[in-house]
């Protein structure tokens, strides 16, 4: 008997839709996603969308209005599971680094003075996980083809998808490199989940985070060695945020004493 295709929804709240566009960049494969499954919904690649029940969400982005509130409440009412995807989704991207809620309002005046929202009213970024459960998370800036295809196919036959539990230091040491902290560059490393290959490290450039922090960084150890090593303070600590959003809103208090 043959079993029904799952239903999948992909779904793009505030962010630069990057891992949406990843999707599609899944050229030779793409026929393939849309015959395995039943893609109920996706903006950027079909018009004949549907609001419907689903098996499976794809959320990237970051809730950054009322109306993001409003769509993932829906997405989470009609979906059995919701998978965040990239970092926006994840920890609320680089526009969730301003974690005070003070130091947001500042910025967001700085830029659009006392002008008044009529289309929706904005909101402090943050990420899905602030309003909804999530059952699934799929790191990167953006997510990467390989990992997204791995994915697709676990999902699709009943296997949930594996956590990145090691930091991208892990993979430094399988590729061989030099520690480039040791050299005094700026790394973040040891903070950062795994995932990637340290493809930037393998080209002797510093990782950023962008495949956000790893469950149980040492962050307040990583921030008094880059100290030693002569970097200045707030660098440290935009650097951090970069890339890690809300999820180091403790961390970043901690750092301030």
């Amino acid at each position: 008997m043959k079993k029904d295709k799952l239903k999948i929804g992909i779904y793009e709240l505030t962010g630069c839709a990057g891992c949406a566009l990843l999707i599609l960049d899944c050229e030779n494969e793409l026929v393939d996603i849309f015959q395995a499954a039943d893609i109920q919904s996706f903006l950027m690649a079909k018009s004949d969308n549907i609001d419907g029940e689903l098996d499976i969400a794809l959320v990237e982005g970051s809730v950054s209005t009322e109306k993001d509130i409003e769509e993932l409440m829906d997405i989470r009412k009609r979906a059995e599971i919701v998978v965040a995807i990239g970092l926006c989704s994840m920890v609320g991207g680089i526009q969730g680094r301003f974690c005070d809620e003070k130091e947001w309002k500042e910025n967001f005046k700085k830029v659009y003075g006392d002008i008044e929202m009529t289309h929706t009213k904005p909101v402090q970024s943050k990420p899905i996980d602030a309003y909804i459960k999530v059952d699934y998370y799929l790191p990167g800036c953006p997510i990467g083809k390989e990992q997204f295809l791995n994915f697709f196919t676990r999902m699709l036959r009943g296997n949930p998808p594996e956590r990145y539990p090691q930091p991208v230091c892990v993979e430094c040491k399988y590729n061989e490199n030099d520690c480039l902290l040791k050299k005094g560059i700026l790394c973040l490393g040891p903070l950062t989940s795994g995932g990637c290959g340290a493809i930037c490290i393998n080209h002797n450039l510093p990782c950023v985070g962008c495949w956000g922090p790893v469950e149980g960084g040492n962050w307040i150890s990583e921030y008094y060695l880059l100290k030693e090593k002569g970097f200045d303070d707030e660098l440290i600590k935009n650097k951090m945020a970069n890339f890690s959003g809300t999820k180091i809103a403790e961390v970043s208090e901690q750092l301030r004493k």
